[in-house]
């Protein structure tokens, strides 16, 4: 028999009778999934990422389902479909239907190279189908806007997936990078099921911005570069600052901005005694405080190796005191 206890309008947890395992439901959706899921811009994602491997990379994706882990959070973007077409040559040596997938699409690539948004609902449409074929089945469970355009209206680019819904092609609705009034925007029909949009402990706008709305209108929130781009997996301090090769998209982001990134390395290192308390990883205690938050949807942290995506499952095991919980929270307010 199936128990159901409301932590928050976000998080409705789902816990079968002899499992220990908390489930969180997607939307308002009948999907429930494990609360660490797998994102996969290392996999695949050649654009972003120097020196990636095709084969570890599914070696990754097949690591994540052999370990019950539900989610799996792909898009075009990452490496220009090439993530989702390693994606679905896991899937066919897989059962299907143990996988949530989710995909994001919105980006048109012309001939030159350029690439510009475009949310109207034909190209929607034709991103689906494609991302569809590339990935070897016949139903998303999750297609996210994955940038809005300036000219298309949120509703209408929206509505064009609801139809798509409405076909069986795809299960829930989602958007991500949306301001709160874009969101709102989008969902004024109520189709919305799922914001994916940046959040960390480092960056918490989205607390701020747009989860009060969603956990009015019980859309879940995922979010995305839960380690703040590697900044808090430990692995740096102020004798050891990161260095990325060319090409890496790290080497854009203000986190690591000169005049941010000893601050930034200082605080991520204070975490370092909580996590030897768990004997754990900085890693593990991060995506601890994220499973713990009440506001906080399916998780979606990337690994490039098997090894890494082995050490994040890890953080299920942990049970994060209330007393580090605030104290991890008062170190990044």
């Amino acid at each position: 028999m199936t128990r159901f206890a409301i932590f928050s309008t976000m998080k409705i947890i789902c816990k079968e009778a002899g499992d220990h395992l908390d489930k969180i439901q997607i939307g308002q959706t009948d999907m429930y999934v494990n609360p660490l899921g797998l994102g996969t811009n290392k996999i695949g994602g050649y654009n972003l990422f120097p020196n990636l491997d095709d084969e570890t990379g599914k070696k990754v994706v097949q690591t994540a389902i052999d370990h019950d882990v539900e989610m799996i959070d792909t898009a075009f973007m990452y490496g220009l479909g090439h993530s989702e077409e390693l994606i679905g040559e896991v899937f066919q040596q897989n059962d299907r239907h143990k996988v949530i997938l989710a995909t994001k699409g919105a980006q048109q690539v012309s001939a030159d190279g350029t690439v510009t948004l475009n949310n109207t609902p034909d190209f929607l449409t034709k991103s689906v189908d494609e991302s569809l074929k590339r990935l070897q089945t016949d139903y998303l469970d999750i297609f996210y806007i994955h940038f809005p355009d300036k000219d298309t209206p949120k509703a209408e680019a929206v509505g064009a997936l609801q139809r798509l819904k409405e076909a069986g092609k795809l299960r829930a609705i989602g958007i991500s990078n949306f301001t709160l009034a874009q969101v709102k925007e989008a969902n004024v029909d109520g189709y919305v099921d799922l914001v994916e949009n940046q959040y960390n402990l480092f960056q918490q706008n989205a607390m701020t911005d747009v989860v009060s709305y969603l956990n009015e209108q019980h859309i879940s929130f995922v979010p995305y570069e839960p380690f703040a781009a590697s900044l808090l997996t430990g692995r740096y301090s102020l004798d050891n600052l990161p260095h990325f090769e060319e090409g890496d998209y790290r080497l854009n982001i203000d986190l690591y901005n000169p005049d941010q990134l000893k601050d930034n390395v200082a605080k991520a290192d204070q975490l370092k005694p909580i996590a030897s308390k768990y004997d754990a990883t900085v890693a593990q205690i991060v995506l601890a405080w994220y499973v713990k938050n009440p506001q906080i949807g399916p998780i979606i942290p990337g690994a490039r190796t098997p090894e890494q995506l082995l050490a994040n499952v890890q953080c299920e095991k942990i049970q994060l005191s209330d007393a580090d919980y605030e104290l991890i929270a008062k170190l990044f307010a």
